[in-house]
């Protein structure tokens, strides 16, 4: 999330190599936990988090006497929630946990395990924006694994348009391209996708275009594309089951797929292994009581599978696949706004504020 509205950052979860930053290592934080800035003077506006590690990026607090001061995480004088951080000499990523390292001039950061993405404003006025690929390791000393000047976001129609309203990395900021984690690290888009936010899972990719349509491409062995079945699609598919519906928000897992409509509405799909889709899963079906499976397709294709041997004997459904989007429901008719998800658990904000996680949780 870049250029957040103003407040404070929370981190839990596992927290064996200190990834939250001002943690110990070796803990899990069960409950969420403020995270503290790596200096004094300093908020952090922008976290992305990996596995082993999380990229920070941090910009000087404004005199008291400009503007109010902002909470601990809070962004300055923020844009759109959805856009990158303003261009400029950009602050300083920090590096905590299995990766180490900080490094000046930055204008956002995407952590992932084989690689760390950092966008950097050039060496001079009208020198553009630098991409870099780092990997995790290198804490952020000596040279780049690669890199390349990127242009900065188009106006729609000449001088007078509006400017492209591009989401953070992994999506570029000229939103007519976005950086893998594995070669080529530069991936192009077409114009025609008009993109806004782009999100990578483990083998897939989510695609939000300026009309609030969803397109999805990649692997799709586990349901994760949401075109009702198991095939790969080599380039982005509009998602036909969410026509006639604006979207507001995309998030990819390791495995499945959330978006978030205009109205607060929450559809999801994919990989359901570990309640990652909030539906029934086998571990909760056969409370340790299976003897046998089966297996069957719904109506709408998702994979329903029954085991026996519950309290009174008879079979148990449960989803593992679900290749469609479904409408999923939050307690009190809560409308969302935002969603997040790790490799096999999700996140969703509430327009009330409220936070709601379910997914994979080892104790």
């Amino acid at each position: 999330m870049a250029e957040e509205r103003r407040g404070a950052w929370f981190g839990f979860g596992f927290c064996g190599f200190g990834q939250a930053l001002g943690s110990g290592r070796g803990r899990q934080v069960h409950s969420p936990e403020p995270l503290r800035a790596p200096g004094a003077g300093l908020d952090v506006c922008r976290v992305s988090a990996s596995w082993s590690y999380t990229a920070f990026v941090t910009r000087e607090r404004p005199p008291s006497g400009a503007i109010p001061t902002p909470a601990l995480g809070a962004c300055p004088a923020p844009s759109p929630a959805s856009s990158p951080p303003p261009a400029g000499g950009g602050g300083q990523v920090e590096l905590s946990g299995f990766a180490v390292g900080a490094v000046g001039g930055c204008r956002d950061a995407w952590a992932s395990e084989e690689l760390l993405v950092v966008l950097r404003a050039g060496p001079g006025p009208g020198a553009g924006t630098e991409l870099q690929a780092w990997a995790p390791g290198s804490a952020l000393r000596g040279e780049p694994l690669w890199a390349q000047t990127v242009p900065e976001a188009e106006r729609e129609d000449g001088p007078g348009g509006d400017e492209t309203q591009a989401g953070p990395l992994p999506l570029l900021p000229c939103a007519r391209a976005y950086v893998s984690p594995r070669p080529p690290f530069y991936q192009p888009l077409a114009p025609t996708l008009r993109a806004r936010r782009l999100e990578l899972g483990a083998e897939h990719a989510l695609l939000l275009d300026a009309a609030g349509q969803v397109f999805s491409w990649g692997g799709g062995r586990h349901g994760q594309l949401g075109h009702g079945t198991l095939e790969a699609e080599p380039e982005p598919r509009l998602l036909q089951a969410l026509q006639g519906l604006t979207m507001a928000e995309v998030a990819a897992g390791g495995w499945h797929s959330v978006c978030v409509s205009e109205a607060g509405d929450i559809y999801i799909w994919g990989w359901n292994e570990s309640g990652q889709l909030a539906l029934p899963t086998k571990s909760v079906a056969e409370d340790g009581k299976t003897t046998s499976e089966a297996s069957g397709l719904n109506e709408d294709g998702s994979e329903v599978k029954r085991v026996a041997g519950g309290g009174d004997g008879a079979p148990t459904p449960f989803i593992a696949v679900q290749p469609f989007p479904a409408l999923l429901d939050l307690p009190l008719g809560s409308d969302a706004v935002k969603a997040s998800c790790g490799s096999r658990h999700t996140a969703v904000v509430t327009r009330t504020g409220e936070l709601y996680t379910w997914g994979w949780a080892p104790s």
